[in-house]
């Protein structure tokens, strides 16, 4: 069960802007934004977050990209 505290931007309730705190491909945008964050298409990130999760930096990691990963220009 997903917890009901995480936006569609992965960040929890009440916590400041910045990076997400979790990987979430719920709907299109959010699918797209992972996509264009990480440089990678969509299917890698699925296949990232299903296999390591939704921690952003370990789904970073998986895809061999840097996290904070500033190099996509979405920051």
């Amino acid at each position: 069960m997903a917890d009901e505290r995480i936006g569609a931007e992965g960040r929890m309730a009440g916590e400041a802007s910045g990076d997400p705190a979790a990987v979430v491909l719920k709907e299109p945008r959010d699918r797209a934004y992972w996509a264009r964050r990480f440089e990678v298409p969509v299917e890698q990130v699925q296949a990232a977050v299903e296999a390591v999760g939704p921690d952003p930096a370990q789904v970073a990691a998986h895809l061999g990209k840097p996290w904070p990963y500033e190099a996509s220009g979405i920051v």
